[in-house]
């Protein structure tokens, strides 16, 4: 990887850090090659602190780092992407990006994975989806099953609509399932990547 530092005058280049899930840009921050040698090592996100006049790594004193999944140089070789696990709130703020963005998917699936962790970790006696989680995996696993059952049923018919309607309640139940189980429709989709590679 080549990076010109040499473009601007203070050697330093612009390293722009999004979250690796959710594709939301976090904040922006610069680099010398001693920062950018050391986020490598430690792969923990690093900066040349203008303010500090020495190297930063993010979170060294909150323990909100940036953990590096992938590193990029754009095509004039004077800018960094660098996508990241944020660990805690980014910004000093205490907000989720320096642009005081919650940090979630525009994706409507990781809102609604959201949505079902609230309803797992803060349930509610009114909340049909927290009602699920107090009766445990097996209840959880059978309605996935009945779902399952009446989509085949219904694919089986001409209605589209119910056909929609049940492969939505099915897909609804499966993330609850996911949830119960620890995991996330990311995890599913990382298994289905590495089939296809």
């Amino acid at each position: 990887m080549q990076i010109d530092f040499q473009k601007s005058s203070d050697g330093l280049v612009p390293a722009i850090i999004q979250d690796d899930k959710t594709s939301k840009v976090l904040m922006l921050g610069f680099m010398n090659q001693e920062a950018l040698d050391k986020t490598m090592t430690d792969s923990k996100v690093t900066f040349f602190s203008r303010t500090k006049n020495r190297l930063w790594t993010k979170g060294e004193t909150s323990g909100n780092f940036l953990i590096v999944k992938d590193l990029k140089v754009d095509c004039d070789q004077d800018t960094i992407l660098i996508k990241a696990t944020p660990v805690g709130p980014v910004c000093h703020t205490g907000a989720d990006t320096c642009w005081d963005e919650v940090n979630v998917s525009n994706d409507f699936l990781s809102t609604l994975e959201g949505i079902i962790a609230d309803r797992k970790n803060n349930p509610s006696e009114k909340s049909y989806t927290a009602s699920l989680f107090a009766k445990g995996i097996n209840k959880i696993a059978q309605k996935v099953g009945e779902e399952a059952v009446e989509v085949v049923i219904e694919a089986k018919d001409s209605n589209d609509d119910l056909f929609l309607n049940e492969s939505a309640d099915l897909l609804f139940h499966y993330l609850i399932l996911l949830q119960a189980k620890g995991f996330q429709l990311s995890d599913v989709i990382n298994v289905l990547k590495n089939r296809h590679k």
